[in-house]
């Protein structure tokens, strides 16, 4: 299996846990476990659509040369940098609307504290396999 191929398996499992989780959440009766479900239903469901994108993209790739592997592997990377970088954004994000909105209101504190939460996990996500792809050779 390539180190794309795991990526798109990875972020379906974790799409799928997050949407679970998140149905489960949202049928709370507090506000703030309501907003941290609509908040996991969201970003799983966005996960859940890069990740089959992703598998489709790889079974529509085929078998590659040693040099369609390299460039296939430079995209990768690239992309995986690119996307601990906007985590980092998220994370900032959350935790602005954590201390404006969230002081004010325990759905908002839900919502922020279920963007961290997503956002923490994809940085940790993206950086592990960027990091990997460093290293991996095609």
């Amino acid at each position: 299996m390539t180190l794309a191929q795991q990526i798109s398996h990875r972020l379906g499992a974790w799409a799928g846990l997050s949407v679970g989780s998140g149905l489960a959440l949202a049928t709370a009766e507090d506000d703030l476990r309501q907003g941290i479900g609509e908040q996991f239903i969201g970003w799983g469901a966005i996960d859940g659509l890069i990740a089959l994108g992703g598998a489709w993209q790889n079974q529509r790739r085929g078998v590659l040369t040693a040099d369609q592997e390299t460039a296939e592997l430079t995209n990768l990377r690239r992309l995986l940098w690119v996307n601990t970088f906007l985590d980092v954004g998220y994370l900032l994000g959350g935790w602005w609307l954590l201390r404006t909105k969230g002081a004010q209101s325990d759905r908002w504190r839900g919502r922020a504290l279920g963007i961290l939460l997503q956002a923490g996990f994809l940085f940790l996500f993206d950086l592990f396999h960027a990091l990997k792809a460093v290293s991996h050779k095609p």
